[in-house]
């Protein structure tokens, strides 16, 4: 476990939220993880699983995008939806010095690192309606289940507004 990892745990321990985590093969895409599921036992794999998008605008305003792994985004359509300018992903450069994770690692978790509250946060709103759901724990080689509700607690607590992606 990292010192970024024990960071994580310590600060969500603190606000007495509660999480499973599971250790396995580094994941990069949605179609990785689902390989591993298997592997996961049953909480985890009833929980709702999330892709992150790190995006930024041509004003340069940085996005989180976190969405249930079904949902299709067209980012021409989404920069429509959340109010941005035109939307392209964000450098792996710029994710590590705002995020402090690696590409492939997107998070909501790594939130705890934007200590400037650069990036703007939105949700899918099908993940709202699903008790749990699996993040990366900073890194593509775990995944970590928590209560929903619990994990937008920890994103509130951090200062961060959240915005809803309706469609």
């Amino acid at each position: 476990m990292t010192l970024n990892q024990q960071k994580l745990f310590k600060y969500l321990a603190s606000l007495g939220i509660l999480t499973e985590t599971t250790e396995h093969e580094p994941v990069h895409t949605v179609e990785d993880n689902r390989s591993l599921r298997a592997n996961l036992n049953d909480r985890h794999q009833a929980a709702a699983h999330i892709k992150n998008l790190f995006l930024k605008d041509k004003k340069g305003k940085l996005w989180l995008i976190v969405a249930h792994e079904h949902k299709q985004i067209d980012l021409k359509i989404l920069r429509h939806e959340i109010g941005a300018a035109h939307l392209s992903f964000g450098k792996p450069d710029l994710l590590h010095d705002v995020l402090s994770v690696l590409p492939g690692s997107v998070t909501p978790f790594a939130l705890i690192h934007d200590q400037d509250h650069q990036v703007n946060v939105v949700i899918d709103r099908v993940l709202l309606e699903s008790a749990a759901i699996n993040c990366h724990p900073l890194t593509n080689a775990a995944t970590t289940l928590i209560a929903t509700k619990d994990l937008l607690r920890f994103i509130e607590t951090l200062g961060f507004q959240l915005h809803i992606l309706e469609a």
